[in-house]
């Protein structure tokens, strides 16, 4: 939002600040004036709000797409508001449907705890453990029982919930639509009702579930929560979204030389959306490194300091260090600092064969095509023969630019 908008809202300038916070990098905030009422509501009285995010855990690990919403959490949190992290450990056993051309298998009870166990520990990595309330909406699902069920269920019509673009995409196509489905929007509107939200995040393809939300609420006699959704980050490719199905993605729990390196393999188009959607930068800063930029800067130099932040929140500033630094001896045709030891016996022993037993190749004929290709070096040396065989020793053994391994071979 401009300065000027705000100042022809006559808003104060510490409501003005948390209202641009709360849009930078959004794709919608429903409805603005809404949250305007709510934070000046905030300063007046010295209440923080409540501000409700919901993750189901589907799988036990999660990527840096995952923590765009998470990145809004924190900000919102350092304004000084309680953000609750809600563990969808009941929603799981439901699906939810969102964006499926199918009914979604649910997961047992025992993938879902495994799953959750991780969860937190991970999201902990972007918001302060300390100023997080974490729960499990199993907390109030499971007592609520068949009768509450029902009387929550009719609260909500049929029609609304055809309104849903992938319920009408899937009935219109003749595909099945399980009655469970249904409850999923109902049970993550339930859970605001619970948790009295003035505020729930999530995707943009969580929108329909989040509006649930504030019906329930007004329903119940609450005073309906705000909706922010954020975009949903583009990967490595900078086309599908970020995805471990697409291969596309860093993993928060990634080893610092290899998130490092995936940073800086995004284009430069790219990077700028990767700042405004993870940095915490200031926009200021980064409209200020992106003029830098364009009047000459190497973008490198930004993508560098990309890396290096989102390297540093994941493991800690001197693991980053050392990634760049790795960065720079690969780039450099130089040797890690640390690199997997293998001891092998056979000498002498062809390179080939040297190769697959290594791990550095899946087959001796995939090592002959790397060969071909120029693509190994021992202790530096490019290997041009594909009969060479090595006696024994110590060998640092190179295949591309990022694969090495120091081979003992006796």
């Amino acid at each position: 939002m401009s300065a000027e908008l705000v100042t022809s809202q006559n808003l104060s300038n510490s409501v003005g600040s948390a209202l641009e916070i709360s849009l930078r990098g959004v794709d919608e905030l429903l409805p603005r004036d809404e949250w305007v009422r709510k934070l000046q509501r905030s300063e007046a009285t010295g209440t923080p709000l409540r501000i409700k995010l919901g993750l189901d855990p589907t799988a036990p690990d999660i990527h840096i797409g995952h923590t765009v919403v998470l990145n809004k959490m924190r900000q919102l949190q350092d304004l000084g508001h309680t953000v609750i992290f809600l563990i969808g450990d009941f929603t799981t056993t439901i699906g939810d449907p969102s964006g499926r051309n199918s009914t979604r298998p649910p997961l047992t009870r025992e993938q879902i705890e495994a799953n959750a166990q991780t969860y937190y520990r991970q999201a902990s990595l972007v918001l302060d453990p300390a100023k997080t309330e974490i729960r499990y909406n199993s907390e109030w699902s499971d007592p609520l029982g068949a009768r509450g069920m029902i009387q929550l269920a009719a609260k909500y019509t049929v029609a609304r919930m055809m309104e849903r673009v992938d319920f009408a995409k899937r009935f219109k196509a003749g595909q099945s639509i399980s009655v469970h489905e249904f409850l999923y929007p109902l049970m993550q509107g339930y859970d605001s009702v619970a948790l009295k939200s003035d505020l729930e995040l999530g995707g943009t393809d969580q929108k329909f579930n989040l509006l649930v939300g504030r019906h329930l609420q007004a329903e119940y006699g609450q005073e309906p929560q705000c909706i922010l959704t954020m975009p949903l980050l583009e990967g490595l490719d900078g086309v599908e979204k970020m995805s471990k199905s697409k291969n596309n993605y860093i993993g928060v729990t990634e080893a610092p030389n290899a998130m490092f390196a995936k940073v800086l393999s995004i284009s430069d188009t790219l990077m700028w959306r990767w700042y405004t959607l993870l940095s915490f930068k200031s926009i200021a800063d980064i409209v200020a490194l992106k003029a830098e930029v364009e009047a000459g800067r190497n973008p490198k130099d930004a993508k560098v300091a990309l890396a290096k932040e989102i390297t540093a929140r994941f493991h800690s500033a001197a693991a980053a260090e050392a990634a760049e630094q790795d960065f720079i001896n690969r780039s450099k045709g130089g040797v890690p600092d640390e690199i997997p030891e293998v001891s092998l016996t056979g000498a002498p022993l062809g390179i080939a064969q040297l190769l697959k037993q290594a791990g550095l190749a899946t087959s001796m004929s995939e090592g002959n095509r790397l060969i071909d290709g120029g693509g190994v070096r021992v202790d530096s040396s490019v290997v041009a023969d594909k009969g060479l065989k090595l006696e024994a020793g110590v060998y640092v053994v190179q295949v591309g630019k990022r694969k090495f391994a120091r081979v003992t071979l006796a």
